[in-house]
Formats: structure tokens, sequence, C-alpha cells
């Protein structure tokens, strides 16, 4: 029974430091998308596009 709650223990304190790492990192900028907006102007004309083509053809009226 004791290995239980030393098993729990050490799998809350792997737990919280795995948080604190993340934590971390989304501080540090290490997950900021700085490559999408540069490209994102390149690829716009094709999405609107593609919604006035659908937007037509689902037209019944």
């Amino acid at each position: 029974m004791s290995v239980i709650y030393i098993v729990l223990t050490v799998s809350v304190i792997v737990g919280v430091a795995f948080f604190i790492i993340f934590l971390m990192a989304v501080k540090s900028g290490q997950y900021d998308d700085s490559y999408t907006p540069s490209v994102r102007m390149l690829f716009e004309d094709e999405l609107v596009k593609e919604n006035t083509n659908k937007s037509i053809q689902t037209k019944t009226d």
C-alpha cells in the first residue's frame, strides 16, 4: 500500500515539473508563430476565391 503513495507522489511531482517547463516555454515565446503571418498574404486570395465559388454553387434561388 505504501508503494501507491510513493508512485502517486512521484507522478504529481513529474506532472508539476512538466507544467512548469511548459509555462517557461510559453513565456519565452517558443510557441510563437512567426512564419505564418509572412506567407498568409500569399494564400489569402485562394481562400477568398474558394469561399465565393462555394456560395455561388450552393445558392439555388
